[in-house]
């Protein structure tokens, strides 16, 4: 079969699709078989997509697996959005009033089916709103104030409430959709202005206040103005052409919004909204990672139903990672049997999935920055005095931090150059900090992020003004093929 059909419950799913096969979300999830079809679609109709909930995993798991989900990640995070939804409002104005104008109420809600409604009258604007959040099933909300419609929000339609009457045509429309496609929108190009998101009020932000600087004076020397925004300027995005995100980023978190927001306004973007949807989950790493054969320390996808195998897989002391850890939060070391069970329980509360992975020691990690498939910087991050990883941490407080120690790029081992690059050039072109563990002749990536860490002294010690120069040429290359696309050259 060359597509999968997600839900819930099976059993409750009584449309009958050629060509699809109906499985459980947790199946889909935890049984190998799924993991191994490369390619094939699959139709994530889960009762919702909560952040880390089945629903959401499944979409996530699916693009890791090199399968192609519907919706995708990328999705699942826009129909969260209410004000993504007002941007689509503004985009489809005028076919939102040509298709509306005939109702008589102030209200109305358009039912979505793999881009189709029902009513024939509306499939010009149900398949505009498939086209710019891509899920099988949509609700639209529009209401009518001073005479015009707009679009208040947009969801997604749980298998479960959808109406008897509706069933069949449901099917048909899946057919049809299976037979042909789909094609995401088209995106316009911007202008040369850059902003740099920032939040002065950061304890622990990816690049200090003189970094910061030095970013902006690079900007400048390149030819590109450059100003600092900050969370309460996202409805100034459009007067920008291109983004450089300085802040941590999270996908349930303002800096996602932005890139979304910047993206769907057609400017360049770092990092870019699926770097950010693939970093910041750590099962998605994981088994991007595996299916890609790029060693790791051993590691175990944990659900409810397979925690007792993590001690014999992984042994003892073994490490803890909540999906979305950053900066060695939500990252613990157990070394008892009662402290695995307990964090594990811990951990599960918050997520469907984590992640337990072999305790790996060693005197360093290599951070090695990439920006655009190549090698950007390259540091040694020393662990904290008498611990296990670079910062020491009581509660929420860092106590003491190890000690870095860049050095040239061409001096790093080659071996650990080569398997940073294959790592991050997985996630995309944007601007990654690939992690990874030597020991001995073993050589493993623990993890790439998105949005590393630059600070002045640190990271740029080496190439020192240069490094901010890459980073502000590789911006505006980007703009200029953006800009010479659409002038149509």
């Amino acid at each position: 079969m060359n597509a999968i059909i997600v839900v819930n419950n099976p059993h409750r799913w009584s449309l009958e699709i050629s060509g699809a096969e109906v499985v459980a979300a947790r199946s889909y999830l935890t049984d190998s078989a799924y993991s191994e079809r490369r390619g094939c679609r699959v139709y994530n109709l889960c009762r919702n997509y909560h952040y880390q909930s089945l629903g959401y995993y499944v979409s996530l798991l699916a693009e890791a697996r090199g399968q192609k989900p519907l919706p995708t990640i990328s999705t699942v995070q826009d129909l969260k959005g209410v004000a993504m939804a007002r941007v689509v409002s503004d985009e489809l104005q005028e076919l939102i009033q040509r298709s509306l104008a005939p109702l008589v109420s102030d209200a109305f809600v358009l039912s979505v089916y793999f881009g189709r409604n029902v009513a024939r009258r509306y499939d010009r604007l149900s398949a505009q709103l498939f086209k710019m959040f891509p899920a099988p099933l949509l609700r639209a909300y529009f209401a009518r104030e001073d005479g015009s419609w707009e679009m208040h929000n947009i969801e997604s339609i749980p298998a479960s409430e959808v109406l008897e009457e509706h069933r069949d045509f449901i099917a048909e429309a899946a057919r049809d959709h299976l037979a042909r496609g789909h094609t995401p929108p088209r995106r316009r190009p911007a202008r040369y202005d850059l902003a740099l998101l920032y939040n002065h009020e950061e304890r622990e932000p990816p690049s200090d206040a003189k970094a910061v600087q030095r970013f902006l004076r690079a900007a400048e020397k390149v030819g590109m103005s450059a100003e600092v925004i900050e969370r309460e300027d996202y409805g100034r995005l459009a007067e920008f052409d291109a983004l450089f995100i300085r802040e941590t980023t999270g996908v349930n978190h303002h800096t996602y919004r932005f890139a979304r927001r910047a993206a769907a306004e057609g400017l360049v973007v770092i990092d870019d909204p699926v770097s950010i949807l693939r970093c910041c989950n750590k099962v998605y790493l994981a088994e991007l990672l595996e299916h890609q054969r790029i060693p790791t320390p051993r590691t175990v996808i944990v659900h409810r139903d397979n925690v007792d195998l993590i001690q014999g897989k992984l042994g003892l002391p073994c490490i803890l990672k909540q999906p979305d850890s950053y900066f060695s939060k939500g990252v613990v070391k157990v070394e008892r049997p009662a402290e695995l069970e307990e964090e594990v329980r811990r951990l599960l509360e918050r997520s469907e999935l984590v992640i337990a992975q072999e305790f790996v020691p060693t005197e360093f990690d290599w951070r090695i920055g990439v920006l655009d498939r190549q090698p950007l910087f390259a540091c040694k991050y020393f662990m904290a005095h008498e611990h296990w990883q670079i910062v020491k941490r009581d509660g929420a407080e860092i106590t003491s931090f190890g000690r870095a120690e860049s050095v040239p790029v061409e001096f790093a081992p080659s071996h650990v150059m080569k398997m940073a690059l294959r790592a991050a050039n997985l996630i995309g072109e944007g601007f990654y900090g690939v992690d990874v563990k030597e020991q001995g002749e073993r050589c493993c990536v623990i993890e790439v992020n998105d949005n590393p860490t630059v600070e002045a002294g640190i990271e740029d010690s080496v190439r020192k003004e240069e490094l901010y120069l890459t980073v502000m040429r590789v911006l505006l290359s980007r703009i200029e093929r953006l800009k010479d696309r659409g002038a149509g050259r």
